[in-house]
């Protein structure tokens, strides 16, 4: 009887790893084969037998994207536009999340309401909207319009996010910070914020990716290379007659590497807020 549950744990166990291997490789397969493609030079790519290992290495797809096209300039404004959405988002909507997990007013759940009906219709609806009020106030075409845009849909995810991590901050601390004599939003400055300082930063590393990675309204908000974004300049490089696979793999490679450093950066404090979420919930 032993042996019997000892074999079915040990099968359970390989059956585990087998699943997490498949999906792994699921997961992580386009991304090998993209950096692998981004090393071949263009005659290797497009072949009659398929070459998963590049028989001769070169970086000039990497050298071609970085001093032929605009692309330094794309990263740039993708990394300004990021930033501009998340610093928004941050500042509004931790104000907004605390409002709604600490203040009880008419219309709260209502309000709440709506920020998820806001997530359920799709983008692409708000585009023909945000465009007439921004050209009205003159942002078409500019990184902080783009930004604005981006809020539009991603603030409602950042409230709703923090709200939970507010929510599971004792209420009990920032009652005994009012009693000696601090202000409530000294409160949650100093006692709420350094408790839920790890849902915040999973809340801004989600609303960061979703930013960097945004193509819909880069594409129709932005006009000129002044404010176009990473992912609308790679798509423009998709000629009529020529889809230049190397090079659009290198810029790939390259677009991705920020976010790999954000999440080599903030790793651990993300893991832990989404683990505290889940244990709350």
């Amino acid at each position: 009887m032993f042996k019997s549950k000892r074999q079915r744990r040990v099968a359970g166990d390989i059956l585990t790893y087998v699943v997490l291997f498949t999906l792994a490789g699921f997961c992580l397969g386009p991304m090998v084969w993209m950096f692998l493609t981004s090393l071949k030079p263009e005659a290797d790519i497009v072949t009659s037998e398929m070459q998963y290992v590049p028989r001769h290495v070169t970086f000039e797809n990497y050298v071609a994207i970085w001093t032929q096209s605009n692309f330094p300039v794309l990263i740039t404004n993708s990394l300004i536009v990021t930033t501009i959405t998340v610093a928004i988002c941050v500042v509004a909507g931790t104000l907004a999340a605390y409002a709604f997990a600490r203040i009880t007013f008419r219309g709260r759940n209502n309000i709440m309401l709506g920020y998820l009906l806001v997530r359920m219709f799709p983008a692409v609806m708000m585009i023909i909207p945000l465009y007439v009020m921004m050209r009205t106030v003159g942002l078409v075409d500019s990184r902080f319009g783009l930004a604005l845009a981006y809020t539009s849909f991603l603030l409602p995810l950042f409230v709703w996010m923090l709200k939970g991590f507010f929510d599971a901050a004792p209420k009990e601390l920032e009652s005994a910070a009012r009693i000696d004599g601090s202000t409530r939003l000294g409160a949650m400055v100093r006692i709420v914020l350094p408790l839920a300082r790890n849902g915040l930063v999973a809340s801004s590393v989600f609303i960061a990716i979703a930013a960097w990675n945004e193509f819909i309204f880069a594409l129709m908000l932005t006009t000129g290379q002044g404010s176009r974004t990473w992912p609308v300049g790679l798509q423009l490089m998709v000629g009529e007659f020529q889809l230049p696979w190397g090079v659009l793999a290198a810029g790939g490679i390259l677009s991705i590497l920020p976010v790999m450093l954000l999440f080599a950066i903030v790793q651990r404090a993300m893991v832990q807020g989404l683990t505290a979420g889940a244990i709350k919930g």
